[in-house]
């Protein structure tokens, strides 16, 4: 019925304004509480066999919703009523901003993937900050908080940038991420270079130490998908060094190669989410895990469209796995299908536990070599 309606109504309208109308639709169900227990009935489902420890926090289960989708932190129950494990909220800037002009959304449905340069739109931190103060809410769930560079703040005086939001956002976050990923801000990903990160991290560490002091607030970054493997191994080594507590990979790629899609859409530019990115991603994670194994937690997001690919993910090591693209094209049920199909191949998988289950094929290869 879903796919029915995408093909209808959603694949005829802007996708910016698809997102917002069902933006609304999620908050209203969310809002309305015989219809958000039905809901969540329905598509939120729980396997204990699913039950995940990681960052030093318990969870349902391994799948959440990636950063992007919810930038503003408005509808972290109604994700979470549609199954989703964990919710990141963001990117998040050091003060408000509106992005880049539209149109910056588009849609490559024979991909079934998306371009978008939205260039970090959000309310800033303080009024984010404010919103997650006063949340009362209705499912408990995991709430990541992802943060990144205000545009108009000089690559130099980024650090100070990224403390500001720390120091009003971290109180709030079960877990804070460091994105410096997006291909959308001018001049962010040369902050993945570690002579850059280095300091960028250790001064969000010590801010989110100073400023939250009941309790250790895990740590984790965001890399690229387009990261040299030289330079991959240099993140995951000084994740370690500085005691990072996990590692996101990836956010979306600039490159445009294996399109399916044709015309002037596939030369927008842009970050390119969904389908196409998932070997690249998966490949990545492999790397990372074969660098760090289980000293610091990894996560797994870029083109993950069934259980399959969750799957696929934790075996090459990620603890916990996350979707939003796929999200636009499966719709409500993506996140319940993820669950169902999960728990079916760790029942018929060689492997007790999930926990067991992470990094398995990057070890047994390990171990043949």
């Amino acid at each position: 019925m879903y796919k029915l309606f995408f093909n209808l109504v959603f694949k005829r309208m802007d996708p910016e304004k698809a997102h917002y109308l069902a933006f609304r639709w999620i908050r209203l169900a969310a809002r309305t509480p015989v219809l958000r227990t039905f809901v969540a009935a329905y598509l939120a489902p729980r396997y204990k066999e699913l039950r995940t420890e990681a960052l030093g926090l318990r969870m349902h289960g391994p799948f959440g919703l990636a950063a992007g989708f919810d930038k503003n932190a408005v509808a972290i129950d109604g994700m979470s009523m549609l199954g989703f494990d964990h919710v990141e909220i963001g990117t998040v800037t050091g003060e408000a901003q509106p992005g880049n002009p539209k149109k910056r959304l588009f849609r490559l449905v024979p991909d079934r993937a998306l371009i978008n340069r939205m260039g970090f739109n959000n309310e800033g931190s303080l009024a984010v900050a404010a919103r997650l103060a006063s949340r009362n809410p209705v499912f408990k769930t995991t709430v990541g908080v992802n943060i990144g560079k205000t545009k108009v703040v000089p690559e130099a005086e980024a650090a100070a940038d990224y403390v500001k939001s720390t120091e009003r956002l971290a109180a709030f976050a079960d877990y804070l991420v460091v994105n410096v990923s997006s291909p959308n801000t001018p001049g962010l990903r040369n902050l993945q270079a570690t002579e850059s990160l280095r300091p960028l991290l250790s001064a969000v560490r010590e801010a989110a130490d100073r400023t939250v002091t009941s309790r250790r607030v895990p740590l984790l970054v965001k890399i690229a998908p387009d990261l040299a493997d030289e330079d991959i191994d240099a993140v995951a080594d000084l994740a370690v060094e500085l005691g990072l507590d996990g590692i996101i990979a990836t956010n979306t790629t600039i490159t445009r190669e294996g399109l399916k899609t044709t015309g002037d859409v596939v030369n927008e530019t842009g970050g390119l989410s969904g389908a196409p990115l998932k070997e690249r991603s998966l490949e990545v994670l492999r790397r990372l895990y074969a660098r760090v194994g289980d000293r610091i937690t990894l996560v797994g997001v870029g083109g993950i469209e069934n259980a399959e690919d969750a799957w696929q993910r934790i075996l090459a090591g990620a603890t916990l796995v996350q979707g939003y693209s796929a999200f636009i094209y499966e719709g409500p049920c993506y996140a319940r299908a993820i669950h169902k199909g999960l728990a079916a191949r760790l029942h018929n998988s060689p492997h007790a536990t999930l926990a067991d289950a992470i990094g398995a094929d990057v070890r047994k290869k390990a171990e043949a070599a």
